[in-house]
């Protein structure tokens, strides 16, 4: 299997993608450059957010939950429109979101980090049922949140650290204890960074700098890597009609590409055909429908 370009369309730091199965669609974000992204078939589209949106999750056919620098909100894909939903870390403008995703109760963890990558500025929350309770403190970059399909287990990764860690939940989604290491990548300048699971509980993890996707067991042993023709995979996701194609969002670095001479796929979304099976993202519970101005909730 090799990877090919799906989305010719350059992102300065591609992220969060996720397959919409209504519309037989991948969404994802160019963190820096403020864009919303998407393509089914040939169709593209790409809408300009008012800031940065690191991670996205499914609540319907027509809405999508946005994890952006001050909180989450909710994005109507018919006309554009953004609703808040949640403060995050408002109040600490040092600070963004990063890393995010839906999980299988209705909820949405999301992580933050500074954006000078202050060393353990960032943290890991779950928003549930109108509740942001932090789950996790002390992270620099924080990334790789996924699930077990048995919902016994969650993952995260600090890229910084260069690990991946593993959670035990409890029936409701809760941490259990305490996280242990699940994966320990030791090769210089590579890092863990986006990562999902797919449907026999395998984790599959973009590693930054080593330019692959690299596929563990539920034991945390490597079963395969995969080259991604680029240095800088970022997130995968995912999709197609039989949810059996990986998709892998990219990055740029002008100056690297321009040292080593490296041609596209460098900052092009990519896909690799009949790696799945994967999993169909979960939906996001957002409860009643917002009203205008609506959107608070409790942080604990």
């Amino acid at each position: 299997m090799k990877m090919e370009i799906f989305d010719d369309r350059l992102c300065t730091l591609g992220e969060g993608p996720i397959w919409l199965p209504e519309r037989e669609a991948l969404v994802w974000v160019d963190i820096p450059a403020r864009r919303l992204l998407g393509r089914s078939g040939e169709e593209t589209f790409e809408w300009q957010v008012p800031e940065m949106i690191s991670a996205l999750g499914r609540i319907d056919a027509a809405r999508l939950l946005l994890a952006g620098e001050t909180g989450l909100s909710v994005f109507d894909l018919s006309d554009g429109s953004c609703r808040a939903l949640c403060p995050v870390e408002a109040g600490i403008s040092g600070n963004r979101s990063n890393d995010g995703r839906a999980d299988p109760w209705g909820g949405f963890w999301i992580s933050t980090m500074g954006k000078a990558t202050e060393a353990g500025a960032g943290s890991i929350y779950r928003w549930y049922r109108g509740e942001l309770r932090r789950l996790v403190t002390g992270l620099t970059i924080p990334n790789g949140i996924c699930f077990a399909p048995d919902r016994r287990r969650a993952y995260y990764a600090d890229s910084r650290r260069s690990t991946i860690y593993v959670l035990g939940l409890d029936p409701d989604g809760w941490p259990t204890g305490r996280a242990e290491e699940f994966v320990v990548v030791k090769e210089d300048r590579v890092v863990p960074d986006g990562a999902v699971t797919d449907a026999d509980g395998c984790l599959w993890s973009a590693q930054w700098g080593g330019g692959r996707v690299v596929r563990f067991g539920p034991d945390g042993q490597e079963i395969a890597r995969f080259a991604t023709g680029t240095p800088y995979p970022t997130c995968p996701a995912f999709g197609g009609r039989d949810l059996s194609d990986l998709y892998v969002t990219t990055m740029t670095n002008a100056a690297v590409s321009a040292s080593r001479g490296l041609p596209p796929p460098l900052g092009r979304t990519l896909r690799l055909a009949g790696a799945g099976p994967g999993r169909v993202e979960p939906t996001v519970d957002v409860g009643r429908e917002l009203e205008p101005g609506d959107g608070s909730c409790d942080q604990k």
